[in-house]
């Protein structure tokens, strides 16, 4: 794993260069938005005018200054067969990304989440007579599956960025230079004050609070969302007091409210947006989560979960049966080598099975055995040491300093 340095000319009291560096941001999944987020601000903060940021998002880097090359509501694919279907679609996007990053003349493209989109804009960005830098932020979860995408990488990509600390000794096996520079995601404020939330809302002080998170693509909301129904509808019936809420994403926001207020079932829902999602956080007692970013923000709150997913039954059985190696899915479960987090995924995740692990989290809870702090722990020593975001951006500029260099 190549050290991170702070980059030698941050101590230059002149302009870095006659040229800004220009850096092109692509994350199509709210994740990756997030963490493109929180990079451009990181490179505008410690940069500023010697930088320039161009590139592809979703709110997040939109409320900070991008204008999207394109528009990634349409790219939240899960699954195999959901991929094939928006073969098309995700082409005609992949060259418009090319094309953007082509006429941003950018210095280096730093490619966020989504394996298939990004790795196709890589190889096409390699064809062009002078590619920029090309750096991969997130590695695909080799350690889970795919091991071979860890060579194609190599060959696709100049460096990655990692935020998993067990990730580089596998890359760099393949020959791709990689630097550690630690999750954001456990570095934001994921708690707020519980308290206010349940005043705010009339939630009684001793009410269970029970979180539900649906995902935040349209294909988790569709395979996933009527067994997370089902289990509200049975803890609803067994916790008469419980109340429910949920930090919903807001390109599903709509789906999920449709979804509950048509299903007769169950009780209403407090659903919250970004405003008040801390706030939420700290009011859950427990929560049932589609298996994601929001497990481990969950983790880092201390609140006991229960993690769910749904794929298409042919991409269940390649990935269960051929692909998938890992013994846990949830990156807290894999980083403990526990199941603190627990898992109910494809066949159980249904709402009988989903509810009864709700509802053992609930009673340990009550007999003075929350799992909470543990999930804390474990959840915390995921963090690499100083602010994540802000050595990724140093390492990009480092990295863009030495390639303009060496040209």
């Amino acid at each position: 794993m190549l050290p991170l340095m702070l980059p030698a000319f941050l101590s230059m009291p002149q302009r870095l260069m006659s040229k800004p560096f220009r850096i092109f941001l692509v994350a199509v999944e709210p994740s990756g938005d997030a963490l493109g987020a929180d990079m451009m601000d990181a490179l505008k903060t410690r940069y500023g005018d010697d930088v320039e940021i161009a590139g592809v998002g979703g709110k997040k880097m939109e409320a900070l200054g991008l204008t999207s090359a394109i528009d990634i509501s349409e790219l939240a694919i899960l699954g195999l067969l959901d991929g094939l279907k928006s073969y098309g679609t995700i082409l005609r996007r992949v060259n418009e990304t090319v094309d953007a990053a082509i006429a941003f003349e950018a210095d280096a493209v730093v490619l966020i989440d989504s394996w298939g989109f990004m790795i196709r804009v890589a190889q096409r960005l390699q064809k062009w007579k002078t590619p920029p830098l090309l750096v991969k932020y997130v590695g695909p979860q080799i350690w889970a599956a795919r091991p071979k995408r860890a060579n194609v990488l190599a060959h696709s990509v100049d460096h990655l960025l990692t935020i998993h600390a067990f990730d580089a000794p596998l890359f760099e096996a393949a020959g791709l230079p990689t630097t550690f520079v630690g999750n954001p995601a456990l570095e934001r404020q994921v708690t707020g004050d519980g308290s206010a939330f349940r005043a705010r809302h009339k939630i009684a002080p001793d009410a269970p609070v029970i979180g539900i998170l649906f995902g935040s693509r349209w294909s988790e909301l569709r395979r996933i969302g009527p067994a997370i129904r089902d289990a509200m509808a049975e803890l609803a019936a067994e916790y008469p007091d419980a109340i429910f809420v949920s930090p919903v994403a807001a390109a599903i926001a709509d789906g999920v409210s449709e979804s509950i207020r048509t299903d007769t079932r169950l009780p209403s829902i407090i659903q919250v947006g970004d405003d008040e999602k801390c706030d939420a956080t700290s009011a859950m007692t427990v929560a049932l989560a589609v298996s994601g970013t929001a497990t481990t923000e969950l983790a880092l709150a201390g609140v006991p979960t229960v993690a769910t997913y749904k794929l298409g039954w042919l991409s269940w059985a390649i990935y269960r049966f051929i692909l998938f190696k890992a013994k846990y899915f949830s990156l807290v479960n894999i980083a403990a080598d526990e199941e603190l987090i627990l898992e109910h995924a494809q066949t159980a995740a249904n709402g009988a099975t989903l509810a009864k692990a709700v509802s053992a989290l609930v009673s340990e809870i009550r007999q003075g055995n929350s799992r909470g702090p543990r999930l804390q722990v474990a959840a915390l020593a995921m963090r690499g040491e100083g602010n994540s975001s802000a050595r990724a951006a140093d390492a990009v500029m480092t990295l863009i300093h030495d390639h303009r260099n060496s040209g």
